[in-house]
């Protein structure tokens, strides 16, 4: 306690001489002073003491002490200040050195704190100390450095937990590290290898000292383990294991397997494994089942049997007479074997004495002369007799590549085995005059044959048996039997019926008749077949040959609903893709499904689309049938970029539906500009149409604007629009401002995403109305963008005459004015019916070269859901009328001659090469 007065009485002192000594300074100005003074004068140079060196804030580690250190210039004197409380001067260490740059003496103070210090001090803050420094003008304090002893706990205050991710799940680990001073900093190990952020974009480990893995990989599975360190220890907590597990999906399906047996009822089978991809690390294995088994009909083998051998002829000239036989009875099918022995028998008819005088021989060859000439008028007459029927049951025979309209190059039959029904006469003429069809999928042809329709008498004896009829070509006429009270209720206006027979009557009546039954076409069918078409509505109908029995005949319809849809009513996220068709009778009786065709409005992706096809119920609710992406053995669907062909085999209302997947599936507009001015006005309107593109959805438009004498101004575009929610812009741009005006903010015009995605069919539009600012003005030019946002967009160029004189409108179809709506037998087809039968004949049979009816498929490009045509009667046929439905808008047969050519090459290749035994091939 003495000690410290003592010190205390010192400084007091020293103070007290420093501000004497100061004053005697500024009072004499030259006073003497001690030479010790005089030198501390000299170095001071007349400023306050500033550090060079101010303590720093120490951490006290175990019971290491810790050095806190003062360097300041000019300074007399350098003394520790702790909690308030001066250092006592013998625990100081001073230095005093001499700045050789500046000449300036330097003092250096250093203290020892101890951790029995820190710990013995109870205030309200952290132990601090700082410097105070003196010179001859006062003095100068350094900044508080704290000093705190170091520690760090060793339990985690949360440990990170392990989990089970999926694949591309979020990983996300918890640490919350022990307490410590400092605080410690985390760092994770991964399988004991540090974890960096930076060297992998996937991972963060900034957020909270937490982990988090934003797409979980294979390769993220493993021990992770959080590291907590400072400046005392370092700590880990426990491990966490995570797991990313992928779940299994299963591959596309194997084809089908052979038949299980060679004749009768068998099974065939395909498979699947859960491999796409193969579950991992625990991930759920596929649902389903990985076997699929159907039946199957394997036709039996039916060997060759001989035919009773025919009479002896009579004897020849030579002592000759003969016989013959044919495999016929019946004939091999189905792999069976040939006839064994020889068809032909030759014997001497003398028992071997030959001896003839010349009378018997001219006698001879009088009665063979007569007997030839018999012979071939007879057989003149059957050719002409069986040319005629065919002829006019087929109305063509299609040997060479004549018949195919452009077609084949040359499509004959190598000539083979004797009587095999596959066998082409190459020498034979076709008759390509009655090949005409439609030339698109809009509507026939208008110049077929309408010069052969004769008026016919309105009135009329219906007798009790009638023959229907409808001409083609050559005059032939079709005959179908039917009784009186199966003749349709209404026919349609353009029949009548004469002599028993009714002849199909087609009489041109312009647009206006076009215009009333646009939407609705009918026909009466036979056993032929035949087409319906509404016209400009991209729908059709075909009905293909041997569909109705023999017998019978139906008066078919087709028809479009008008009416706002339904089919998408039960769920908001489905959007009709084409108009609602509707087929009938209901209680029609088919032997071959139908082949329907569809326009719709989708850009078809896999990927951005789930399309189904839907039939409305006899409670008018809408059942789904099939989804076009699946297996399905009721109907058919072939999907192309525009259009969609159906095989249906019962009549009702249908509907093509989309539900989107992702935000890229798109649906197609078509955008149209139409004109007109208003009555009794100076205005001139401008009506921007969006619809869904297709034909039928623009015909709506095309009535509207013809009932108003609308012009249209511009080619229709077709954009694409998003379901992505964004909405849709018209807007006007380069109005000439000197010669029209437009209304204040009407220049841009917006639709909501829901108005533009949901619409079905309907048609929606939005109108500029654009003034003139003379009467003189005639001439109008201008731009409409038409976009989606951030979306696509199309530009609609606007330069149009307004004067009053201009009412004509322009035409919005090139075929507005075709009325042909229905063709019946052989020219609604573009396969001749004979070449059809022999296609038929050919690949319906199972053949052990694999050229069967699934390899036709193959060829034109029918490669799915090939379970569906094994349940028709004849595969082929089936096949070849979606053939039909696809290509009626083009003007030849070449996809089908191209198809049926690479069958004959592969075919022709495997064909064991014999004199002996030839086998019938294609050649093109």
């Amino acid at each position: 306690m003495g000690s410290n007065v003592t010190v205390k009485g010192r400084r007091r002192f020293l103070e007290i001489i420093l501000v004497l000594a100061l004053c005697a300074t500024s009072a004499s100005g030259r006073g003497a002073v001690s030479d010790t003074l005089a030198d501390s004068l000299s170095s001071v140079g007349g400023t306050l003491p500033h550090f060079l060196q101010e303590p720093e804030d120490a951490y006290i580690i175990k019971n290491n002490p810790i050095k806190l250190r003062c360097r300041a210039t000019p300074a007399l004197q350098i003394f520790f200040k702790c909690n308030g409380e001066w250092v006592h001067q013998n625990q100081h260490t001073s230095n005093e050195y001499i700045d050789h740059n500046t000449g300036l003496k330097i003092r250096e103070v250093m203290i020892n704190v101890t951790r029995q210090q820190v710990e013995d001090f109870h205030g309200p803050e952290d132990y601090w100390c700082l410097c105070v420094a003196w010179s001859h003008l006062g003095t100068s304090k350094s900044r508080k450095a704290t000093v705190r002893i170091a520690y760090l706990r060793k339990n985690f205050e949360q440990d990170p937990q392990g989990n089970e991710v999926p694949m591309k799940g979020m990983i996300v680990l918890h640490c919350r590290p022990p307490e410590g001073v400092p605080m410690a900093e985390v760092e994770w190990l991964k399988n004991e290898e540090l974890v960096s952020s930076f060297e992998d974009d996937n991972i963060d480990t900034r957020a909270d000292h937490n982990l988090i893995i934003s797409e979980a990989r294979l390769s993220d599975s493993g021990n992770y383990t959080c590291l907590a360190s400072n400046i005392v220890a370092k700590r880990r907590s426990a491990t966490a294991t995570v797991v990313v597990f992928v779940n299994g999906g299963w591959s596309l399906w194997t084809e089908w397997s052979p038949c299980s047996v060679n004749c009768g009822r068998g099974v065939q089978k395909r498979s699947r494994t859960c491999t796409n991809p193969a579950p991992l690390n625990g991930g759920a294995f596929c649902e389903g089942m990985s076997v699929q088994k159907i039946t199957c009909n394997a036709l039996c083998p039916v060997d060759g049997v001989w035919e009773e051998w025919s009479e002896w002829t009579m004897c020849s000239a030579q002592c000759e007479r003969q016989r013959w036989r044919e495999c016929n009875a019946p004939p091999p099918r189905h792999r069976g074997k040939l006839c064994e022995g020889e068809s032909q028998s030759t014997e001497n008819c003398t028992g071997g004495l030959c001896t003839q005088s010349m009378e018997n021989s001219i006698d001879v060859a009088l009665y063979s002369g007569l007997a030839a000439g018999v012979i071939a008028v007879v057989v003149l007459i059957v050719a002409i007799t069986i040319y005629r029927k065919s002829q006019s049951e087929y109305g063509v025979d299609v040997i060479d590549s004549s018949a195919l309209a452009g077609g084949f190059q040359s499509f004959n039959f190598k000539t083979t085995r004797q009587g095999n029904p596959l066998l082409l006469n190459s020498s034979m003429q076709p008759d390509i005059t009655v090949g005409q069809t439609y030339s698109s999928q809009i509507c026939f042809q208008d110049s077929i044959d309408k010069e052969l329709f004769d008026p016919l008498p309105d009135k009329v004896k219906v007798q009790s048996s009638l023959m229907f009829s409808v001409g083609v070509a050559d005059r032939a006429e079709y005959h179908v039997k039917a009784h009186p009270e199966t003749l349709p209720a209404n026919l349609p206006p353009n029949y009548s019926t004469v002599e028993g027979k009714m002849m199909t009557m087609i009489v041109p009546n312009g647009l206006h008749t076009l215009r009333k039954s646009q939407f609705k076409t009918s026909a009466v069918f036979g056993h032929q077949g035949g087409r319906l078409v509404i016209p400009n509505a991209g729908v059709s109908l075909l009905v293909p040959y041997g569909a109705i029995a023999d017998d019978t005949s139906w008066e078919m319809y087709m028809l479009t609903n008008q009416e706002e849809s339904s089919a998408q009513s039960e769920e908001r996220c489905e959007i009709l893709l084409g108009p609602e068709i509707t087929y009938g009778p209901p209680g029609l009786n088919l032997s071959y499904p139908v082949a329907m065709t569809i326009a719709h409005c989708a850009e078809v992706s896999a990927e951005n689309w789930n399309i189904k096809l839907k039939r409305q119920t006899k409670d008018n609710k809408w059942e789904e049938i099939m989804s076009v992406n699946d297996e399905s053995t009721s109907c058919y669907c072939l999907m192309d970029s525009h259009s969609c062909h159906l095989l249906l085999d019962q009549p009702g209302c249908y509907a093509l539906v989309g539900e989107p997947i992702t935000d890229a599936a798109i649906k197609r507009l078509r955008i149209a500009v139409f004109g007109s001015m208003e009555t009794f006005s100076m205005d001139y309107s401008l009506r921007v149409h969006c619809v869904d593109d297709t034909p039928h959805a623009f015909q709506r438009v095309v009535t509207a604007e013809t009932s108003r004498g609308g012009q249209l101004l511009e080619e229709p575009k077709t954009l694409f629009f998003n379901g992505n929610c964004l909405s849709l812009q018209v807007s006007i741009q380069d109005i000439p401002q000197f010669l029209w005006s437009i209304k204040p903010f009407t220049t841009c015009q917006e639709f909501s995403f829901t108005q533009v995605w949901y619409r079905n069919q309907q048609p929606m539009h939005c109108a500029f109305s654009l003034q003139r600012h003379s009467a003189s003005t005639t001439q109008l030019s201008c731009k409409i963008s038409v976009r989606q946002v951030k979306g696509h967009e199309q530009i609609l160029q606007v330069y149009t005459s307004v004067g009053e004189s201009e009412k004509e409108t322009v035409p919005f179809f090139t075929q507005a004015d075709c009325t042909v709506t229905s063709q019946t037998g052989a020219k609604a087809f573009k396969i001749p019916l004979s070449i059809r039968q022999r296609i038929c004949t050919t690949f319906d049979t199972a053949n052990a070269k694999g050229k069967d009816w699934q390899l036709l498929a193959q060829k034109l490009h029918i490669q799915r859901n090939l379970s569906y045509f094994t349940k028709q009667k004849s595969p082929s046929a089936v096949i070849l009328s979606l053939w039909e439905a696809r290509h009626q808008g083009t003007g030849d047969l070449d996809s089908l001659a191209r198809a049926l050519e690479e069958i004959g090459k592969i075919h022709c290749k495997s064909l064991p090469q014999s004199t002996d035994e030839k086998e019938t091939d294609f050649t093109f």
